[in-house]
């Protein structure tokens, strides 16, 4: 019988590691940060050409002393080979502690520093990154709903708001809170409003939120999404969708349908928007009036 159980187990660990090594050949390759604030941060490469340095525009954004506005590009070679390139930056570019002049190839492991930022290279399918991905999700997600947590969105809006000063691409943000929340809290348990936060998340997650866009639990009831590319009609028209699945949902909780519904506010990157914090004290806002006008509304922000 112990010979046949260490069969089972053997054979569990080898399907065990032929499901990692099929996911890691699905990872495209990718620049893993090692070290400061961003450390354990992976960049995936896409097709053709990706331009990093301190620009917003850049296809990998680093703000960071020492970095040029453009400092270096990394470009897809045949097969899934890559090669880095400096793209006239100020302090230049290394690979494993040596200035590249011209196009270098890249292999598994290489280092890649600019400034104070050191980037590993990860080729595609290595499993390597398998460990780094879990590790980055579970830093920035929410646990009990699934959704990014606040100081991934946080970083995020800064971000698309400096994008969009840049390129002049529309950016709307979507804000809501569940309506009543602590009444239903008071009145069906606790556990019933964690089933609530939950069951909702997944259900926008399922049904409203595109492959683009940053759904975030922002606290408590609280919920935001970030709409890279997208004007405030368009934003709008989003928000006042999810409002109507929110409410028609059955949120069912021990054979009882509970009564949920959102406030929701929209606001877009315009003139008066400096920072991410000025795009989501408007939308803020709107929420307000959503609440102060009934509740379970959508409104956007209007200048004063």
């Amino acid at each position: 019988m112990a010979g046949d159980d260490s069969t089972v187990v053997l054979t569990d660990i080898k399907a065990a590691l032929a499901a990692a090594e099929n996911e890691a050949a699905q990872k495209p390759a990718a620049l893993l940060v090692v070290g400061g604030d961003l450390n354990g941060t992976i960049f995936d490469l896409a097709e053709g050409e990706v331009s990093v340095g301190r620009n917003p525009d850049n296809s990998i954004p680093l703000e960071f002393n020492g970095i040029s506005r453009y400092h270096f590009k990394v470009i897809s070679g045949g097969g899934d080979s890559h090669v880095v390139e400096d793209a006239g930056s100020r302090n230049g570019t290394f690979v494993n502690n040596k200035k590249i002049e011209g196009q270098q190839q890249l292999n598994k492991g290489d280092m890649i520093k600019l400034g104070n930022i050191a980037l590993k290279y990860l080729p595609k399918g290595d499993p390597e990154r398998l460990t780094y991905d879990k590790l980055q999700h579970e830093a920035n997600t929410d646990k009990h709903t699934g959704c990014y947590n606040k100081g991934y969105f946080n970083n995020a809006l800064d971000l698309e708001v400096k994008k969009s000063k840049v390129t002049g691409n529309p950016l709307s943000l979507i804000v809501f809170d569940l309506d009543h929340f602590k009444k239903l809290n008071d009145g069906y348990g606790h556990d019933a409003g964690d089933f609530v936060l939950k069951e909702m998340a997944g259900l926008i997650r399922k049904n409203g939120v595109r492959d683009q866009d940053i759904f975030a639990r922002y606290g408590g009831e609280e919920f935001v999404i970030l709409l890279p590319k997208t004007n405030l009609k368009q934003a709008f028209e989003i928000a006042e969708r999810l409002r109507k699945l929110v409410e028609s949902h059955e949120f069912i909780y021990e054979e009882k349908r509970l009564p949920v519904t959102a406030s929701i506010g929209v606001a877009d990157y315009r003139q008066g928007v400096a920072t991410g914090t000025d795009l989501f004290k408007r939308a803020d806002e709107a929420v307000y009036k959503s609440k102060q006008g009934g509740r379970n509304q959508v409104n956007f922000y209007r200048a004063k």
